[in-house]
């Protein structure tokens, strides 16, 4: 199996790489253009596959830049006509532990993020076919990991403090959008599980993935890319079905391997299928807007049997996830939306076995506001009983495990202030309960407080 998936994805980059060459070809003999976005599992992106994995900026007047760079004197918007499309976005979350958790203490993170999407129509003649590279870099501590002791990371863009290579693809549109494939090096998450209503808020427990699926199987999101194979289909305009194959290998992205795609490694692959409804937007449609994601997947990787000795084939997880617009404020995006989640894996290969996350947020906050945002969100990890029996049976003072809590929950309270179209701030207070639940260690309830700064560049 681990033969077969190098080869395949020898093939992807192979193909990847003369993509690429056409589109430097191409746009020789091409008058330029422009345009940037954002993205990851974070910002406002959209996925290649088509799907937002994260809240887009809402519209400010047209007569405001879009990006902070804006259109560097006309020469990117001609290279958006011509077929390419540079991205580029900023992130920093600085954060204090000021009660509880292990210390007090204060700490900065900061992601780069810089890609480009090339239109191979444009370019090269290829209708449909388009090709996106990404990199990635993040600097910093993390206060979850530093200070306070938690598994729900406090800060959404902590971890992983490297440059790094995080998406070589090639995505292809068929029968008029309907089917999207693509094939190449990305993030499983990019495509499937997200939730862009959960990046108003910082932790990563909300942005834009439920961990349950990322720490318990091959499951890879943003910035962690892996060699895989997507498909999206439009059944009609408000229902949508996705699936694919994707590498699952430990040893890619990591700070030895940021830069090589063909570290050997795998272990398998997942296998996934989620059917996502989208009330709202269908032509004619009076339906508020929202989304509505039924998922499974199974990784065929062996691992550890955890609780007890051996391993066990296969890791699998189901998850349910939703939100939903319930009132609207006039013909715009002002209005209130709730979102739920939840997750559920095996005690034998899982650490978190069961996941559940629900919160809301407004849009439009006061008078002149319409993209501010306030959102007030909770979640709760449930650590596996099995593990938790084992610390209790091997405690060296019997009884000192007894009371232990079963869960980590994350409480947050977030606004987000549209300062214009390409920044956002956002004022942040977070309440962990249990921070020692997953390191089985009594640390006291903690609270966080901190800003968040996004730009697009």
């Amino acid at each position: 199996m681990a033969r077969q998936i190098q080869t395949i994805a020898r093939m992807a980059a192979t193909l990847v790489t003369c993509a690429s060459f056409a589109a430097t070809g191409a746009h020789a003999e091409t008058a330029p253009e422009t345009k940037a976005e954002t993205g990851a599992e974070t910002e406002a992106e959209t996925g290649a596959a088509g799907q937002v994995v994260a809240p887009p900026v809402t519209p400010a007047p047209s007569t405001e830049r879009e990006t902070l760079t804006g259109d560097w004197g006309g020469l990117r918007s001609d290279l958006k006509k011509a077929g390419v499309t540079f991205r580029g976005d900023y992130v920093s979350e600085t954060f204090s532990a000021v009660d509880g958790g292990q210390r007090r203490g204060t700490t900065y993170v900061q992601q780069v993020r810089l890609g480009a999407d090339f239109d191979m129509e444009r370019l090269a003649g290829w209708q449909g076919g388009i090709v996106h590279v990404t990199f990635n870099d993040r600097r910093g501590v993390g206060l979850s990991s530093d200070f306070v002791g938690n598994r729900l990371p406090i800060q959404e863009a902590a971890g992983g403090y490297y440059a790094r290579l995080t998406e070589a693809s090639v995505e292809q549109n068929l029968m008029g959008g309907r089917l999207n494939l693509r094939l190449g090096y990305f993030a499983m998450g990019n495509d499937l599980g997200g939730m862009a209503i959960g990046c108003n808020f910082v932790n990563a427990a909300f942005c834009a993935h439920p961990l349950s699926m990322s720490g318990d199987s091959g499951w890879y999101n943003y910035p962690n890319a892996r060699w895989g194979a997507a498909v999206r289909y439009k059944l009609r305009p408000d229902l949508v079905l996705r699936s694919g194959v994707y590498q699952v290998n430990p040893r890619l992205n990591d700070e030895d391997n940021a830069w090589d795609p063909f570290a050997g490694g795998t272990t398998g692959v997942v296998l996934p299928l989620e059917l996502e409804y989208d009330p709202g937007t269908r032509p004619g449609s009076r339906a508020l807007p929202g989304h509505y994601k039924l998922g499974a997947y199974y990784d065929t990787s062996r691992v550890d049997r955890l609780g007890g000795g051996g391993t066990v084939k296969g890791r699998y997880g189901l998850y349910i996830l939703a939100d939903q617009m319930i009132v609207r404020e006039g013909s715009g995006n002002r209005g209130l939306s709730i979102f739920g989640q939840f997750t559920a894996n095996p005690q034998i290969s899982a650490q978190i076995t069961r996941w559940y996350a629900g919160g809301l947020v407004k849009t439009g906050t006061f008078k002149g506001r319409d993209a501010d945002t306030i959102g007030l969100g909770f979640t709760h990890a449930v650590v596996d009983p099995r593990l938790r029996r084992v610390h209790v049976d091997t405690a060296p003072v019997p009884g000192s495990y007894a009371s232990l809590p079963a869960g980590e929950t994350a409480i947050e309270l977030s606004y987000g202030f549209q300062a214009n179209r390409w920044l956002v701030v956002r004022p942040d207070v977070q309440y962990i309960i249990d921070p020692g639940a997953f390191s089985f260690r009594s640390t006291p309830n903690a609270l966080a407080l901190g800003l968040q700064v996004r730009m697009q560049f």
